[in-house]
């Protein structure tokens, strides 16, 4: 499966990946470098946490080269008055009878703890393509599910003002 992530989505990876590579990868070399003239590399704990942070680094760097290679890029669009990528969206859930919104983003720069909600997510797969009023079933799994009203969605656009989810 492919990953589904907009121009501006692999624009902040290679942005990424440039920084890691030309400012993190020589610093880590650099500490290396310095913690192994420490002396006795199995009792070096210095040289330990520079190499695992250099790991760190470089693993960092082929998840995000993966992730380009194998996305599908896709074009945020919908109409007005139905929901799609990048809206702020106002949500009722009669379980709890609450109201919350979310903004539905690609699953590279979701957080929930900030409302950024994934179009992957059961809740995103469900109300995206929706229309404002529409009561939806959202499933979690098969034993649970539960019921949204879109109250509201207001149109957003891709923009740089989303960072992108560290590990």
């Amino acid at each position: 499966m492919y990953d589904e992530l907009t121009e501006v989505d692999i624009k902040k990876m290679q942005d990424e990946i440039d920084y890691r590579i030309k400012v993190v990868r020589p610093k880590c070399i650099e500490d290396v470098q310095t913690a192994r003239e420490f002396g006795d590399l199995s009792e070096n704990f210095e040289y330990k946490a520079a190499k695992r942070e250099k790991n760190r680094n470089e693993s960092r760097i082929r998840y995000l080269e993966r992730m380009i290679k194998t996305s599908k890029v896709i074009k945020p669009n919908s109409r007005e008055g139905i929901v799609g990528l990048f809206d702020t969206v106002e949500l009722y859930f009669e379980e709890d009878e609450e109201t919350e919104v979310y903004k539905l983003v690609t699953t590279l720069r979701q957080n929930s703890l900030k409302g950024l909600l994934s179009k992957e997510s059961p809740l995103g797969k469900a109300i995206i393509g929706k229309r404002v009023g529409e009561r939806v079933l959202v499933e979690v799994d098969a034993d649970y599910s539960y019921y949204v009203v879109i109250r509201s969605a207001q149109k957003g656009e891709d923009d740089d003002s989303i960072p992108i989810s560290s590990y």
